[in-house]
């Protein structure tokens, strides 16, 4: 606390002198005149037919403002939104014409994979501050996409409960929508509302070109700001509905216990009943409870080549419970990572949003404790199976028209183990070029006897603070920013994602942009450049580079970039030279095809043996769509590392993924990786190396999908092990079903 002190009183006096700022910098423009959106009594059929007489009453606005390659020109597609309301529903219209309707980019696919196809997208702030809205995107065949996005970084994938139908038609395609008030937070008010609102549609030809409702400002970094005002809504009852949404899941598993020799055996054979529910304590506070909830992924996570790595590998959350309001937890420093609850039997999620006040609660049981074990070198990584308890508790407060400042506590406790957290943080938009966001952390954590022996941690309780701010000039032609952290050795984020201690960085930047409309044979050209030092707690450098980054988007959808980094790294006392190159480059020039490439050449370093080497990362993908329901994809890694001796390891990641979606809601997928590590074992100090390793996993999916929660999937999925001695051999088996309904009362 020694440290957090003094920076808290910092940043107070430097509030000071911005208080009033935000009183006057209004970053909405007051002369726009808000739309009425009309209220109907009618029942509506959501069929992608707009000639219901109901539809001729609806707020009518255009999409014709073309905001990407090109800059705020005239479109070359019409789109027209209508909008209308009743007590229950929003109700969304699209009538998206192009001249050339056989080019239409569409596919059946499962929910939130339409990016390569055309979509649609209306997206509203329901609060009017700026600080989030609610995206719903349809591809042409009424296939559903939603994020929620917030200014402040975080939201992203999302699941709520929608309607939603597409077709294409001889003079484009129409799409239809109908969103319940209960999927929104809004304020509650007996009176009309004022929401923000925009329309964008994604038209990929030749370039892909996004189409807005409005002009941007790209001088103006608050994008909501900008966005169209939406009068009406009265009446509207949000979220206090419930929504029970029970489970039956099954599993069948087994493994070989001691080793490949073994033969397999019967691991778990369960049926288990489950429970989630949500239940609108007030139209803006949601309550989530599970019980027995199934948190399996139905996706497998992409498995990633883990040798000679030095930090834990980050993997992204996809399970529903966690999704939903996620944005709510996120901060500047990675506070809270759910991944690192792995096994939950139940737990229950307070969110929502009255006036300036956001809030976010969640605690959960986890059957596993998972560790991470930062350092100024490296990390390491351990698990007990021993119950947790684990809380997290997010506070934020909106100050002026875009910015809030906010607080997070988060506690996980078990047997003889604590480990506690609180910081406060701030986005602060200083003008509409100027954001400074910052975050101020202290942690206190006292791990059992089992895991200070088996990973050498300290005895008793251990106490550290975290430093994070970020500021950023950023206009239309380019941006300059600075970033500075520092992490002491005792920090720990045992519910959060922190893979180094014991460091200060800093780091001083900026971009140039160039951007030319449709035509020209480029549309994007950056530059970055930017120079990084990190220096460890005695503030002895560790690393210090110059960077430089080019990027390029043309014609066919084709992008390309270059990365350089000339600098040094200090590894355990020894200097390496860190110069190399990272380069990627890709093209989408049909709904057929697409194909990217990425790869990294240069200076490493041999961190099982300490010396310097020479990298070498290649990684193609290739994904085709032969029709409108099959899917293929087919990617590889191959990676190098040679040190003065020789050859060091060569590395292969193979994966391939069938996917045939028969409609919009059942779809078959197959997922097959293999991974081979060979390496010169006559290069390593360590005697303990397997001269060739090898791992295939594969996994049969089935899914019949109505919405998010009412779904049936059966699967199955398995393991292999092999060395230079014995061949692959299935190490275990799964067989899994999962059946759930959501019911709303």
């Amino acid at each position: 606390m020694h440290l957090v002190r003094p920076v808290i009183r910092a940043i107070l006096l430097l509030l000071i002198p911005f208080s009033c700022s935000f009183a006057l910098f209004n970053t909405n423009d007051t002369t726009k005149t808000a739309l009425i959106v009309p209220r109907i009594n009618s029942d509506i059929k959501i069929d992608a037919v707009l000639d219901e007489p109901y539809w001729q009453d609806a707020l009518v606005i255009e999409a014709n403002i073309e905001v990407r390659p090109g800059e705020n020109i005239p479109a070359p597609v019409q789109t027209e939104a209508l909008i209308m309301y009743d007590d229950e529903n929003l109700y969304c219209g699209f009538r998206c014409y192009d001249p050339e309707p056989e080019k239409i980019r569409a596919h059946f696919c499962d929910r939130d994979d339409i990016w390569d196809d055309d979509w649609i997208l209306i997206l509203f702030d329901t609060f009017n501050d700026n600080q989030r809205s609610y995206d719903f995107f349809s591809n042409p065949y009424g296939i559903q996409a939603d994020e929620i996005e917030s200014s402040a970084g975080g939201g992203g994938s999302w699941d709520a409960i929608w309607n939603s139908h597409g077709r294409i038609t001889d003079e484009g395609y129409i799409v239809e929508m109908s969103i319940p008030f209960s999927s929104l937070g809004f304020q509650r008010s007996p009176e009309d509302q004022i929401w923000g609102v925009d329309i964008v549609r994604s038209y990929p030809r030749n370039v892909r070109h996004h189409i807005g409702a409005f002009p941007r400002d790209r001088d103006n970094n608050c994008y909501l700001c900008q966005a169209i005002k939406l009068v009406g809504f009265k009446g509207a009852k949000p979220g206090r509905d419930i929504e029970l949404a029970p489970t039956l899941s099954g599993i069948h598993s087994s493994e070989r216990e001691d080793g490949i020799h073994t033969p397999m055996q019967l691991k778990s054979r369960e049926m288990e009943a489950g429970l989630t529910a949500r239940f609108g304590l007030t139209p803006n506070l949601i309550m989530n409870g599970t019980i027995n909830p199934d948190f399996s992924q139905v996706e497998a996570d992409i498995k990633q080549l883990d040798i000679n790595r030095q930090f834990a590998i980050y993997y992204n959350e996809k399970r529903p419970f966690f999704l939903e309001g996620n944005d709510f937890f996120s901060t500047l420093s990675n506070g809270v990572y759910t991944r690192s609850l792995a096994d939950p039997v139940g737990g229950i999620k307070l969110t929502g949003k009255e006036g300036n006040h956001t809030i976010g609660f969640f605690s959960v049981q986890d059957k596993i404790t998972n560790f991470i074990f930062p350092g100024p070198e490296g990390s390491d990584s351990g698990s007990l199976e021993q119950q947790n308890t684990s809380s997290v508790m997010r506070y934020k407060y909106d100050v002026g028209e875009s910015s809030n400042i906010g607080m997070l506590v988060t506690d996980r406790e078990g047997k003889d183990y604590y480990s506690r957290l609180g910081s406060i943080d701030a986005t602060l938009k200083l003008t509409q070029k100027d954001e400074l966001v910052f975050q101020v952390l202290n942690s206190s954590t006292q791990y059992p006897d089992s895991i200070i022996n088996e990973y050498d941690q300290k005895q008793g309780t251990i106490s550290g603070t975290s430093i994070t701010s970020y500021y950023e000039h950023d206009t239309r032609k380019y941006n300059v920013y600075g970033y500075y952290s520092q992490v002491s050795p005792d920090y720990r984020a045992d519910l959060g994602f922190t893979t180094r201690s014991g460091y200060h960085y800093t780091e001083a930047g900026g971009t140039w942009k160039w951007r030319r409309d449709p035509g020209s044979w480029f549309t994007q050209i950056t530059w970055y450049g930017s120079y990084d030092l990190r220096r460890d707690w005695q503030y002895r450098p560790m690393h210090k580079a110059f960077t430089s980054r080019i990027y390029y988007e043309g014609p066919w959808q084709i992008y390309a970039g270059a990365y350089f980094e000339h600098g040094r790294d200090i590894f355990e006392g020894d200097s390496y030279r860190m110069n190399n190159v990272q380069f990627w480059t890709g093209s989408r020039p049909s709904g057929f095809i697409r194909l990217s490439l990425w790869g990294e050449y240069g200076d490493d370093i041999d961190y099982c043996n300490n010396r310097p080497g020479t990298s070498l990362n290649l990684s193609p993908t290739i994904e085709l769509r032969p029709g409108k329901h099959l899917n293929l994809e087919m990617g590889h890694t191959w990676e190098k590392l040679d040190v003065a001796p020789g050859r060091l390891y060569t590395a292969n990641s193979s994966k391939f993924k069938v996917i045939y979606q028969f409609s919009k809601r059942i779809f078959v997928r197959a997922i097959l990786q293999k991974m081979v590590y060979d390496c010169n074992v006559s290069l390593y100090k360590d005697d303990d190396v397997d001269p060739k390793e090898k791992t295939f996993f594969s996994q049969l999916l089935f899914s019949y999908k109505i919405n998010p929660q009412t779904v049936l999937f059966l699967g199955y999925s398995d393991n292999y092990w092999g060395d230079h001695v014995d061949p692959l051999t299935r190490t275990d088996r799964v067989f899994f079903a999962k059946m759930g309904y959501a019911w709303r009362i």
